[in-house]
């Protein structure tokens, strides 16, 4: 039995038509329709992609690959809407939705006193459309048009506060860093469309083996093949969408933006759609070591070095968002080794925890009447209860505590890449390693500062320390006052999160990862197959969990804890001789390794200078000056001299007329 397409096309555009409700009759409907409208949109997306996967994996309906609409054809190229629902789509299909439902609901209380709040339920929604058009695409024209509609809609949010300089910036920042990835990724589809002359999965992934032995010359003496050019431009694109180094500048400052927007883009949306197109295109990335050692050392580096800056941040949100960047790291490491499933596998879990702390840190943040600064918080626990109990579990998995999700995910990508052979695997293998301490060490800095301790929030400022608010909200913020628990409107989503970061490693490990679950959807070559080679030392999810105590990974994120414990609660004076004695160190995590300066003052003043250049060289002196008012000019000369000709006297024209006659019969003379 076959799925049926009205069905998949209601999942995707009923977010669709709830934005347009929202957006566009936002102001006659009220706050109170406009969630109630998109809510039960993203619901129902949620239901129907639940269901569609339930018959798929069941084996009810088999997998749809169809185009649905045909809006034209040029030189044999069809440019089409279809879509492409097999495992991975539906497992994607029922992580964004899901997600983005508990973010809806979580936005009625956190945004409940903005005066942009149906303009906000119009753009989050509009999101979910864009990134389920992306998952459910079966070409490459629709895959580009979701793509590129996540980076409008996320430009969007982050400058949603429109009038915060600091807004404006970060949400231009992100536009620009994606724009830098995302002309990589269309030279990669149009390097598909000049080797195989169509825009299709099915064209491209059929063509890989021969796309394997076609040659590409570079230069006169470097020449690559066809598919390894095709692959890393593809992952360029992946690096700015998914926030690989260097291209990762824009996801930190992208915390200007509401806290709910946090958690929909960096939890299990935008930034792992370059994650699921690696693995959706495994069938052309298998096809080329070189790409896939570059994704490697791309991953390893990001899941390594993104970490440390965590440690040395002290904002909340921003604590977070760097984890989030090294956990990218590692779902891309696991893609280098070959090892998509996992990367998929831990897309998935870290979706519900990501998504679980950052809104944890959102609760907070209203708790501490928009307070981000961690140095201004402690001993929350016990006023904000159920924030620090779910805050703890999306801690827990998200360090890797066994027999939770993150454990399973992110212990097998350890265990895959150090199973790999190909280039850079070693590198990669210590960096995702030494990842692990890192991880639980910031992580529960932020839990203890935040939680436990000596209560620091009698001296804060209510107004943040610029007198105007430090962070969200901050242009409407609360008085000050004791913290408190949030409503249940914010409660209720962190509860629905805590429970999948709790179980849902356990629950689906074996049959994602080891029992077939993505078929056909992801392809490995027999000879690059790690995860093949874990099949054979896994038995079930809980022997697996209680053989951890004689790996690595579990001593170092125990360490990791201690080392937070003793430094943030048991002697925090120690913490103040360490960062004195390292501060050489700490001064290049504090400017983030330096980039947003060379972005700032090499990359964006060569190019304010470019323009100056040709702005006074090119406009004003060449055109204006040469052509525009030159011409003018020229004619103005010309005219002046002519005038002079033009006496008005009749001698003067006598005097031409003989001068001219005489040089007629000269000319005559001359000719005979």
């Amino acid at each position: 039995m076959s799925m049926n397409p009205s069905v998949l096309l209601t999942i995707a555009l009923l977010p669709l038509a709830a934005a347009i409700v929202a957006g566009l009759f936002g102001k006659w409907i009220g706050r109170t329709a406009a969630h109630v409208v998109t809510i039960a949109a993203v619901g129902a997306a949620f239901v129907l992609s639940a269901r569609v996967a339930w018959q798929l994996i069941s084996g009810e309906v088999q997998v749809f690959n169809d185009t649905v609409y045909t809006w034209l054809v040029s030189d044999g190229v069809r440019m089409e809407v279809g879509f492409l629902i097999d495992e991975l789509s539906v497992l994607m299909m029922c992580v964004v939705t899901f997600v983005s439902f508990c973010v809806h609901v979580y936005t009625i209380g956190y945004m409940h006193e903005d005066p942009g709040y149906q303009r906000f339920f119009a753009y989050i929604s509009l999101f979910t459309f864009a990134m389920l058009m992306l998952v459910m695409s079966n070409n490459f024209m629709q895959l580009f048009f979701g793509w590129e509609a996540v980076g409008v809609v996320s430009y969007l949010l982050i400058g949603f506060w429109y009038t915060k300089p600091s807004a404006i910036f970060a949400n231009l920042k992100a536009f620009l860093v994606n724009r830098v990835g995302d002309f990589g990724f269309v030279l990669g589809i149009a390097a598909v469309v000049y080797y195989t002359g169509s825009l299709d999965y099915r064209d491209a992934f059929a063509a890989a083996p021969q796309l394997a032995q076609t040659g590409y010359a570079l230069t006169s003496s470097l020449e690559v093949s066809a598919i390894t050019l095709i692959c890393i431009c593809l992952f360029i694109g992946a690096m700015g969408k998914s926030a690989q180094v260097p291209l990762h500048v824009w996801l930190p400052d992208s915390m200007e933006g509401p806290t709910p927007i946090s958690a929909l883009i960096h939890a299990a949306t935008m930034v792992t759609a370059g994650i699921f197109m690696v693995a959706r295109f495994s069938p052309l990335f298998e096809h080329s070591e070189a790409a896939l050692s570059f994704v490697l050392v791309v991953g390893g580096t990001t899941a390594l070095f993104m970490g440390f800056l965590g440690i040395v941040n002290n904002d909340i949100k921003r604590v977070v968002a760097y984890s989030t960047l090294s956990q990218l790291g590692y779902m891309t490491v696991a893609l280098g080794a070959s090892a998509y499933g996992a990367a998929i596998f831990h897309l998935m879990t870290h979706a519900f925890f990501k998504a679980l702390l950052f809104l944890a840190a959102g609760s907070v943040i209203i708790g501490m009447h928009h307070e981000q600064d961690m140095r201004k918080m402690g001993g929350l626990g016990k006023l904000m209860p159920i924030t620090a109990v779910t805050c703890w579990i999306g801690a827990l998995a998200l360090i890797g505590t066994p027999f939770l999700s993150g454990f399973y995910s992110k212990d097998f990508i350890i265990e895959a890449v150090h199973e790999s052979t190909r280039w850079g695997a070693t590198y990669a293998y210590w960096c995702v390693l030494l990842g692990v301490f890192v991880t639980a060490f910031y992580t529960f800095r932020m839990v203890f500062m935040t939680f436990h301790g000596k209560p620091r929030w009698h001296d804060a400022d209510p107004h943040g320390e610029d007198g105007h608010g430090h962070g969200d909200h901050d242009h409407h913020g609360h008085g000050g006052g004791t913290p408190h628990e949030s409503p249940w409107v914010v409660t209720l989503p962190l509860v629905l999160l805590a429970i999948p970061s709790l179980a849902i490693g356990y629950l689906t490990v074996e049959p994602v990862l080891f029992g077939g679950y993505f078929g056909q959807a992801i392809q490995v070559l027999e000879v690059n197959d790690v995860l093949a080679e874990l099949a054979g030392h896994f038995h079930d999810p809980a022997s697996f969990a209680l053989s951890a105590v004689g790996h690595p990974p579990l001593w170092l994120a125990l360490s990791g804890v201690v080392a937070a414990w003793y430094l943030y609660l048991k002697n925090p004076a120690m913490s103040d001789r360490l960062a004195a004695f390292f501060a050489p160190l700490r001064r290049v995590l504090d400017n983030k390794y330096y980039f947003d300066w060379v972005n700032e003052n090499v990359f964006a003043a060569g190019s304010r200078a470019l323009g100056r250049l040709f702005w006074k060289a090119g406009d004003q002196a060449l055109i204006d000056g040469a052509l525009v008012n030159g011409s003018a000019n020229l004619v103005g000369s010309l005219a002046g001299a002519v005038r002079r000709v033009q006496t008005g006297y009749l001698y003067s024209y006598a005097f031409w007329m003989m001068i001219g006659l005489a040089g007629l019969l000269a000319w005559f003379l001359l000719l005979s």
